[in-house]
């Protein structure tokens, strides 16, 4: 045994904080815990830990620090680059959230509520609706994902444009330290200028100086009108000029801009049942557009048939349809939701997560394209995402009939090929995913030196024998 193993002695004191009922040991048991779920990462551990409370997941810690044993934080295990897979060494510790569940508070006056990390996103909305309020974090994923996952990877989704990403949801935290202290920062203040701004440096840190337990967001008040458009059109460029008429008009109204290749919305289609076309044409472009009135739905059907009156007027827009019911609202939306999962299929996806400035995107579609077909020929990009925000989801699939296993040893070739013309814009090669382990070598590679430096400061204060979460981000 390695002075690095986990003796039975110190396995035996993690599992009695927790009691053996969570922790857990057998092979079976852990399996859910060290795969990812698109398959790409696989760990190993010895052990997952499951505290039901701040204090057990600070007296875990303590002993960490005591007996230097690598802890891996875990929300909802639905991460895209690894930052919640333990290593292969067998050596690092699990420690699940999913038992810190519960809602703290409502507070309908501050708007804001308060969560632990482990409460699925899905509830989360629920409780809010529950106060006739609205928290505006919306994933693909919100049935699985949890609040804490979200925090920690500074998650965006699809409503960043009027509302913010988690980060600007976020008003205060508590955080269990490497050493087992907690910080206990759960404030509902929105000024507050009393020396740094600690919580940000623990949401989107991705588990790597402390663990996030709980949150305190912010609430909105329910839009009274909310009305959704599919519409077509022949590029990129056109739909930035929708955009820019969308917003000049809607204002924060805007609460969505999402914009499709025709292949994303092909691939739903064809692999997702139920589907079914918003347009009796097809379109080269797509684009799902939101729009939301605190006055009236009378104001919010007024406001989009104005702007989509006024774009087809111009010559932007080739079709549209506006939902004429909650349900085809829904429909319109599971369309976009589907468009990772309908990819599957379709064989080996590169994938790549990027953020440019809202005027270069129409620059970034077109260059990225012409890379992908100098890196491999044939290859499909499948384009979509938040363009209101600048978020692209540029992945790309497989030449039809290639052969999965030679596509996927492409995979640096084609995040270098991508990501040069992502940092010739200005751009970032992670825009809500994180860093993880995916695109950790990236970043060290890329990032400028002073700020590798900066961060690994930052790391070594909080975190000096190096025991959370390690290996990932920096």
């Amino acid at each position: 045994m390695s002075d690095h193993d986990i003796s039975p002695e110190i396995t035996a004191r993690f599992a009695a904080i927790v009691g053996e009922r969570y922790a857990l040991t057998a092979p079976d048991d852990i399996a859910p815990f060290v795969h990812e779920r698109r398959g790409f990462f696989v760990g190993r551990t010895p052990l997952v830990l499951k505290p039901g409370s701040v204090e057990e997941v600070s007296r875990i810690m303590r002993l960490a620090t005591e007996t230097r044993t690598p802890i891996v934080p875990q929300s909802g295990n639905t991460g895209l680059v690894g930052g919640q897979i333990p290593d292969q060494s067998g050596r690092e510790v699990v420690l699940s959230l999913v038992r810190l569940d519960r809602i703290r508070e409502v507070d309908v006056l501050s708007n804001t509520i308060t969560a632990e990390a482990g409460v699925i996103l899905q509830n989360l909305h629920d409780a809010a609706d529950g106060a006739d309020r609205l928290f505006p974090l919306s994933l693909a994923s919100k049935g699985s994902c949890r609040i804490g996952g979200n925090l920690s990877s500074n998650a965006g989704g699809t409503d960043v444009l009027a509302y913010g990403n988690a980060r600007e949801l976020c008003l205060g935290v508590e955080v269990v330290m490497p050493n087992g202290e907690i910080f206990d920062d759960l404030r509902k203040l929105k000024k507050d200028n009393t020396g740094y701004d600690l919580k940000n440096l623990f949401v989107g840190a991705e588990g790597t100086l402390g663990i996030i337990t709980a949150a305190v967001l912010k609430l909105v008040p329910k839009p009274k009108g909310r009305e959704v458009a599919w519409v077509g059109l022949e590029s990129p460029a056109a739909a930035l000029r929708l955009f820019g008429r969308a917003l000049d008009k809607a204002g924060s109204g805007l609460t969505a801009f999402e914009l499709m290749r025709a292949i994303t919305l092909d691939f739903v289609l064809r692999h997702i049942p139920g589907s079914v076309a918003p347009l009796a044409g097809s379109y080269p472009w797509y684009v799902l557009m939101e729009i939301s009135s605190g006055r009236s739905a009378e104001d919010a059907r007024t406001l989009i048939e104005d702007i989509l009156g006024e774009a087809f007027e111009a010559g932007i827009v080739g079709d549209a349809a506006i939902a004429e019911s909650l349900a085809q609202a829904k429909a319109f939306w599971s369309l976009r939701e589907d468009m990772s999962d309908a990819q599957k299929p379709e064989g080996g996806s590169i994938k790549h997560d990027i953020s440019v400035p809202v005027a270069s995107i129409p620059a970034f579609i077109e260059q990225a394209m012409a890379a992908v077909e100098r890196t491999v020929p044939g290859a499909r990009p499948v384009c979509f995402g938040h363009m209101g925000d600048g978020n692209l989801h540029f992945n790309v699939s497989q030449p039809v009939g290639a052969s999965r296993e030679a596509y996927m040893a492409r995979y640096h070739d084609m995040n270098a090929a991508v990501h040069a013309v992502v940092r010739a814009l200005s751009g970032s090669i992670s825009a809500e995913h994180g860093i993880g382990q995916l695109k950790r070598d990236e970043l060290l590679e890329t990032a400028p030196p002073v700020a590798i430096d900066l961060m690994r400061r930052v790391k070594k204060a909080f975190d000096p024998l190096g025991i959370m979460n390690p290996g990932k981000v920096i």
